[in-house]
């Protein structure tokens, strides 16, 4: 079962959202929050696998509240929830370490396969806020052309591992994808991350969309 801590300051919101994951039998909604300090202190009490996160909540702000849980609870995966009116908190967003961004208008089953990826380590990039993404992140992250010669560092057997990160896979799927051991795939992605600069599986997906190993629409 996936827990998930749900947080928005509109109750309409958080009543479709629950709805949605109430669809998948292995996913359970057990806290919600209508701003980002009661956010942070319902995963400090529940400690969910998911915190999913509104971007703009009063007191704290989704951002903020994004960075303490990953100080204070490590092991619970921030998604955050975005609109296309919030471009400026994205491009924020980028770096902080949010294992997902999903649009709240986008295909429900987004929102599923959104928290079980994140759920299972991986990171998730819905394709619709993936183009937005790139649009605003990438030229501060990848510099355009310039992610096509960083993943060029990279071996081939890299470069494929590379590509299933950004398609949103774990590193157990990888490993099943490539005949690997998921201690090689996580050996793998360390060398990744260190030859491309990078701190997390969000900023690396973002540059295997710049590259061209992962199709973004």
């Amino acid at each position: 079962m996936i827990s998930v801590l749900l947080a928005d300051d509109e109750a309409m919101i958080r009543a479709g959202v629950k709805a949605i994951l109430a669809a998948d039998p292995e996913i359970d909604v057990v806290a919600e929050a209508a701003d980002g300090r009661e956010a942070v202190a319902l995963v400090r009490a529940h400690r969910p696998q998911v915190a999913l996160l509104d971007i703009r909540m009063p007191r704290l702000d989704g951002l903020a509240a994004a960075a303490q849980i990953r100080q204070l609870v490590p092991e619970t995966a921030v998604v955050m929830l975005t609109t296309f009116g919030e471009d400026d908190y994205i491009a924020r967003a980028l770096g902080d370490g949010a294992s997902g961004f999903l649009l709240k208008s986008g295909d429900p089953r987004e929102l599923i396969a959104g928290v079980r990826a994140v759920a299972a380590g991986a990171a998730y990039l819905s394709p619709r806020v993936a183009r937005r993404v790139l649009a605003l992140g990438g030229e501060r992250m990848a510099r355009g052309p310039a992610a096509r010669d960083r993943t060029a560092t990279l071996t081939e057997r890299e470069r494929e591992v590379l590509a299933l990160v950004g398609a949103g896979l774990s590193n157990a799927e990888i490993g099943r994808r490539l005949f690997l051991v998921e201690g090689t795939v996580k050996s793998y992605l360390s060398t990744i991350f260190s030859r491309l600069g990078v701190r997390n599986r969000v900023q690396a997906a973002i540059i295997a969309y710049e590259a061209g190993l992962v199709d973004a629409a």
